[in-house]
């Protein structure tokens, strides 16, 4: 498991307000969210025909430009 190491943003009461990462934690983090994606774009709707990993990456891809 990744382990998350933050530090916290807090305003005078002392109320949390934002985190702080480390930016190779913050890359890991959106890589994870980016597989969790294409593996859903993958398997998405079993209605139609489904895509290959090749097919969905690129389709992935293409959202993000």
């Amino acid at each position: 498991m990744l382990e998350i190491v933050k530090k916290y943003v807090v305003d005078e009461n002392n109320n949390r307000l934002a985190v702080e990462i480390d930016v190779e934690t913050f890359r890991k983090i959106e890589e994870i969210l980016e597989d969790y994606g294409l593996y859903h774009l993958i398997i998405e709707d079993k209605d139609t025909e489904s895509l290959t990993p090749e097919q969905a990456k690129e389709y992935y891809q293409s959202l993000s430009k």
